[in-house]
C-alpha cells in the first residue's frame, strides 16, 4: 500500500488524514490488503511467518471521515458484505489465505511455551468453504469477518494507551515475547501525512495489535455479514479504519496469526446516534449485534480446561486464561490420536469455527472453560468409539528451515 495514491496506515493517531469522506446513511466498499501487507506467500515453508516484520502490521484502509460525527456520538457500522477477491493470484485473498503461528521470539502465540517455532498452513477457497493441503481431512464453511476496525483515538486517549502499556512493559521489560508493543517509528505508515506530521505520527502512534476502547483488533468472529456495531466516537469525523480480514477463525484466534488471513473487500453502511455514548452508557468499548449468516453446525466434540497450570501442577485462582489454554491443549492431544501432528492440530483449532466459552467462573478455585469443535468439518468420524481413533498419516504443516 506504499505505492497507492493514498497509502494505508498501520498506527492509531488522531492526526492521520482522512482518506475519504462519507455521509450518515451512505453505503460504500473498502478494499484491504492482508494484515501483514503481503509478507506471506503461498508456499510450503514457514520462514516467511518466522521473519514477519511486525512493525508493518496491521495494514489498515482508511481513515474514512463520517460527516457530522462528533466526540460523544455512537457510530453505527453495518457490515453488509465481505469476502476474498474473486480470482486466483499471488496475493493472500486472491483464491487463498493462510494461518500462522508466530515464533516466540517474534510475537509468540497463546500456546507459545508449547509451540515456540513458526508454523503455517495455506488454505484454498471454494466459494464459502476452505481446504488446506497442510491439514488434510478437513473442509469447512468460513465465518468471514474483519478482525480489526475502529475509530481514531483522541490525543488524550492515545496518551492514556501509551502511558499504561509502557507501565505494563516496565514490570518485565526483558520478557520474550514482550508484554506489549510500544510506539515504534520504524515501519510506520501514516496514510498521506507527510513531513513533520508523518514523523510525529510515527513517533507517537499506538501499535494496532491489541483491542482498545475504540474497537481495534478485537478478532471477534461474529462480526460477520449482517452485524451492526456501535463504535464510540472520540474525534470529529470519527475516522473509521478497517483491515485484517478473515475468511474464518476460531474463538480466541489462539495462534495469534490464527485466522485464515486474507485480503479482500468489505461493504459498510454507516449512521450516527448523536450523543449516543451518554444515552446508552457506552463510555468505552463497542457494543454489537451479531449477524445471522454463520454456518450452523449441530454436533460438537468439546474439550474442558480448568485453571491448573500443567507445567508444574499449580492451582491458579479463577484464571480463565489458563483454563482456556488447558482446553486447547486437551483438544490438540485428542486430535494427535487421529494422525495430526500437534502443530497441525494447533493451526486447525485457531482457524476452524470453534466456539470458546467460559463455562464456570464461580466455583473457587477453578475457572472452567470449554472448546467446542464441530465434528462435521472432518471427512472421518472424530467421535470416541469402542474401536478407537481412526489414525492415518496426515502429513505436516509448513515449518521453518
Amino acid at each position: 500500500m506504499r505505492d497507492q495514491k493514498i497509502p494505508g496506515h498501520n498506527r492509531w493517531h488522531p492526526d492521520i488524514p482522512a482518506a475519504n469522506s462519507v455521509r450518515p446513511g451512505d453505503e460504500f466498499r473498502i478494499e484491504c490488503r492482508d494484515w501483514t501487507d503481503c509478507q506471506i506467500g503461498d508456499n510450503n515453508s514457514a520462514n516467511d511467518v518466522r521473519d514477519v516484520d511486525l512493525r508493518q502490521c496491521h495494514m489498515l484502509s482508511g481513515p474514512i471521515r463520517v460527516q457530522g460525527a462528533e466526540p460523544g456520538d455512537l457510530l453505527i457500522v453495518d457490515i453488509l458484505d465481505l469476502g476474498p477477491i474473486q480470482h486466483t493470484g499471488q496475493v493472500a485473498g486472491e483464491g487463498w489465505g493462510y494461518t500462522g503461528v508466530f515464533a516466540k521470539s517474534n510475537g509468540g502465540s497463546f500456546l507459545t511455551d508449547y509451540y515456540p517455532d513458526a508454523l503455517k498452513a495455506v488454505w484454498n477457497f471454494h466459494g464459502q468453504q476452505a481446504t488446506s493441503r497442510h491439514l488434510p481431512g478437513v473442509r469447512y464453511t468460513g465465518i468471514t469477518h474483519p478482525g480489526l476496525f475502529g475509530t481514531a483515538p483522541s490525543a488524550d486517549l492515545l496518551d492514556r494507551w501509551n502511558r499504561r502499556e509502557q507501565a505494563l512493559i516496565d514490570t518485565d521489560p526483558d520478557r520474550v515475547p514482550p508484554l506489549a508493543l510500544p510506539p515504534e517509528p520504524g515501519g510506520a505508515l501514516a496514510g498521506h501525512a507527510s513531513g513533520d506530521d508523518a514523523e510525529r505520527i510515527a513517533r507517537e502512534g499506538a501499535r494496532t495489535v491489541p483491542p482498545r476502547e475504540h474497537g481495534g483488533n478485537q478478532d471477534i468472529k461474529n462480526f460477520s455479514r449482517g452485524s451492526r456495531v456501535f463504535l464510540p466516537v472520540f474525534v470529529e469525523g470519527a475516522n473509521l479504519s478497517v483491515g485484517d480480514l478473515h475468511f474464518s477463525q476460531g474463538d480466541g484466534e489462539i495462534t495469534f496469526c490464527g485466522a485464515i488471513e486474507m485480503g479482500g473487500f468489505i461493504d459498510f453502511h454507516v449512521d450516527l446516534i448523536k450523543d449516543g455514548m451518554a444515552k446508552y452508557g457506552v463510555t468505552t468499548n463497542p457494543v454489537f449485534m451479531p449477524g445471522n449468516v454463520e454456518p450452523r453446525y449441530s454436533e460438537f466434540i468439546s474439550f474442558v480446561g480448568i485453571s491448573v497450570d500443567p507445567h508444574d501442577d499449580t492451582n491458579l485462582y479463577m484464571d480463565a486464561t489458563t483454563a482456556y489454554r488447558r482446553a486447547c491443549l486437551n483438544g490438540i492431544e485428542y486430535l494427535k490420536k487421529f494422525g495430526y501432528t500437534g502443530e497441525q492440530a494447533y493451526l486447525l483449532l485457531g482457524s476452524a469455527p470453534v466456539e470458546g466459552r467460559i463455562s464456570g467462573i464461580v466455583d473457587i478455585p477453578n475457572a472452567c472453560c470449554t472448546l467446542y469443535l464441530p465434528t462435521a468439518i472432518f471427512d472421518f468420524d472424530v467421535r470416541p468409539t469402542a474401536d478407537g481413533p481412526r489414525t492415518a498419516d496426515r502429513g505436516q504443516c509448513a515449518v521453518t528451515s
